[in-house]
């Protein structure tokens, strides 16, 4: 598995066009109620895979900066924006946008931030963002308990995932925060969020994930058996409900000094 985070899903795409859980609109609700957010904003999504977090601001009719640089998620967000005029898709990372000083109000990154430089992704969100500007982070936090289902499934993850533990604890890990955010006020809010799958889904919705071995390693094989295996188990009407906590972080990153 490659270490440059740029690359880990560049074999995934596909699955993660089909099986990523989007976003729940309330997002949106809170941005406009806590932060100003308008359908003139300018948003600078950073770390945009397929565009998933982006879709949600071009709804709401902003103008998306697509900012990723692994191409063949940048490609595949192009493909399935191609109908929204505002969207804009742009290679570059985080630390280094290509984006114009003072050129965005939002900056936003969705299932993203654990990959970035903090210090450095930092110093380029303020350069792009005009004076009094919001950087907010969405995650969806997939529950791993509250029912069997769920605690199977980490469970599998645990023992056939290949660096699952690593990856799981980067999400929100404070100091990665507070290296974005600084002394500035950061404000979090959460929200329910769910995913129904079919068997086809589950197991596209896992083999989408960066941790997830791929065929012909020794841990693919065992891990699709216990995957049907779990399935079988805890399938309802040939469904099941993986639950997720949409989680929203959000706040202003001072000033350059």
């Amino acid at each position: 598995m490659s270490n440059d985070p740029t690359a880990r899903f560049s074999t995934r795409v596909a699955d993660y066009v089909k099986y990523r859980p989007g976003y729940p609109a309330s997002v949106i609700r809170l941005l406009e109620a806590e932060c100003g957010l308008k359908p003139d904003s300018v948003v600078a999504d950073v770390g945009s895979g397929t565009g998933i977090l982006s879709e949600l601001f071009l709804r709401n009719g902003n103008r998306v900066y697509g900012v990723e640089p692994n191409r063949e998620m940048r490609e595949a967000g192009e493909g399935l924006l191609a109908s929204y005029p505002d969207f804009v898709s742009v290679d570059g990372r985080a630390e280094a946008t290509t984006l114009d000083d003072g050129s965005v109000d939002f900056v936003t990154a969705g299932q993203a931030f654990h990959w970035f430089d903090p210090p450095h992704a930092r110093h380029e969100f303020l350069r792009i963002l005009r004076p009094g500007g919001w950087v907010v982070l969405v995650w969806n936090d997939r529950r791993t308990a509250g029912t069997p289902f769920l605690e199977e499934y980490e469970r599998m993850l645990l023992e056939y995932g290949l660096d699952y533990r690593e990856v799981s604890v980067k999400y929100a890990e404070e100091s990665m925060l507070a290296a974005l955010y600084g002394p500035s006020e950061m404000r979090a809010k959460t929200f329910d969020n769910h995913q129904v799958s079919d068997f086809k889904g589950l197991r596209g919705r896992l083999t989408s994930s960066s941790y997830t071995p791929q065929p012909g390693h020794p841990n693919f094989e065992p891990m699709m058996r216990e995957l049907e295996a779990i399935f079988r188990r805890h399938q309802h009407d040939g469904r099941v409900t993986v639950e997720y906590d949409t989680k929203v972080f959000y706040g202003k990153v001072g000033s350059r000094q």
